[in-house]
């Protein structure tokens, strides 16, 4: 009896899934514990293995399409077993009943097929047509199997209203004769000539770029969701803050160099992920969610860091920030990294996040607004580095200079809340030593 395969609950926060790719097609043999298809849920992919070994007999639900957990994908079995509700296959040697024309049908032309549609005419009729500027295709034909013939030709230039001819030179003619070019579809002023006819097959020879389709991925299709529901419920509010690097490029390269000898590399990132949970203690509504009729501040500050892969964007968050040291966050934070980029992240790895931070410096903006990761409170963007003169003291010095974009959600901080916040985030950066106290 064949097996059903159905839709795997992966997640306890799991109810639909799609599949993303199928490893067998049907008619295929697959070993049990063979990676059998993969998986798309809302937040990350899965190798699904096969439950037993057989043959793929048949699938029920196709790639990319979204079904709920426990749905009936596909069956296996022993090759040549029935599956249920499925029809009989036809005997070997039987030949389709279309294929086998009915009894007294016309058979089709060979010389016709090999003629364009609408050009089946007599040479005369042809030369008649070129000569008068003539689009064969709206002339009706009455020779046999509806060939174009001189009365034909003669008849629709007789009623046909000026519009329809163009007076074309005997040179255009036979250029556009010989190019397959339509003289009457040409735009020219006065009398057609050679030259507008080559251009008009110059420009058929170079086809028009085509729109091309690309259909949704499931993890696509997630960000659209989840980005369209941030915009339809958080009223958001961008603030943007000049930030002075010099101090944070300082420190970075200290940490950076111990770091190295225990084999752990320190970017800003994980020292900005280590500043913004020192800064939630300052103001804790930027580590919290909107719950309805109540608003929830978060105990740990599991900081998340959106990571570009193909197809999309994951935001893996790393748990408890204010309590790790920056060693152990910047362990963590690769690591997260590395499993999102080999798609082997854990569901867990991807749920918790309070607060996020996405860092576009490495392109060279220097401002954007990101959008808030709901139901999270702020998301705090990284611009990129770049030496600027300052002010300072009555001189002008060059300073290594950056921008933070901070997005807040203002149902949960008010704007005075949320440049608190910012301002806490550009002191810490300015003065690192202050993460000791």
């Amino acid at each position: 009896m064949a097996t059903p395969v159905t839709m795997p609950k992966l997640g306890l926060t799991m109810n639909t899934g799609a599949i993303s790719r199928w490893n067998k097609k049907e008619g295929e043999s697959v070993a049990k514990g063979e990676i059998l298809m993969v998986v798309a849920t809302d937040k990350l992919t899965f190798d699904v293995e096969s439950p037993e070994g057989g043959t793929l007999l048949k699938i029920l639900v196709p790639e990319g399409k979204d079904v709920p957990v426990g749905e009936l994908l596909a069956y296996l079995g022993q090759s040549g077993e029935a599956v249920p509700g499925a029809s009989a296959p036809e005997p070997a040697g039987a030949v389709p009943a279309q294929a086998v024309p009915a009894e007294g049908a016309e058979k089709p032309s060979s010389r016709s097929a090999a003629l364009p549609a609408g050009l089946r005419a007599t040479p005369l009729a042809r030369k008649i047509a070129r000569d008068e500027g003539i689009d064969l295709s709206s002339v009706p034909g009455s020779g046999p199997e509806g060939r174009i013939v001189r009365k034909d030709v003669e008849s629709f230039a007789a009623s046909a209203p000026e519009t329809r001819k163009v007076k074309t030179s005997p040179a255009a003619a036979k250029a556009a004769a010989d190019l397959g070019v339509v003289v009457s579809s040409i735009a020219a002023d006065g009398r057609v000539m050679k030259a507008d006819v080559l251009k008009a097959a110059s420009s058929a020879a170079r086809p028009a770029p085509q729109d091309i389709r690309l259909p949704l991925t499931p993890m696509r299709k997630v960000i659209a969701e989840r980005m369209t529901l941030s915009r339809a419920t958080i009223p958001s509010v961008a603030y943007d803050m000049d930030v002075d690097f010099t101090a944070l490029a300082e420190f970075r390269a200290k940490v950076k160099a111990e770091g190295a000898k225990r084999g752990v590399k320190i970017s800003y990132n994980h020292i900005l992920m280590k500043i913004c949970a020192a800064a939630v203690k300052d103001v804790p509504l930027a580590n919290s969610s909107f719950d309805g009729d109540a608003i929830v501040l978060h105990g740990n500050v599991n900081i998340g860091l959106a990571v570009a892969v193909d197809g999309g964007l994951l935001v893996p968050n790393v748990k408890a920030v204010q309590e790790k040291s920056l060693l152990e966050v910047a362990e963590e934070t690769e690591r997260l990294v590395d499993q999102a980029r080999s798609g082997k992240l854990a569901l867990e790895d991807m749920q918790g996040g309070t607060f996020t931070i996405t860092n576009l410096g490495m392109f060279g903006t220097k401002s954007f607004t990101p959008i808030v990761n709901p139901p999270e409170a702020c998301i705090l963007g990284v611009n990129t580095i770049t030496e600027k003169p300052v002010a300072m003291d009555g001189a002008v010095v060059i300073r290594p200079m950056s921008v933070l974009s901070l997005v807040a959600d203002h149902r949960i901080l008010d704007g005075a809340e949320a440049a608190r916040f910012l301002a806490r985030v550009r002191e810490l950066a300015e003065n690192p030593w202050l993460l000791l106290l």
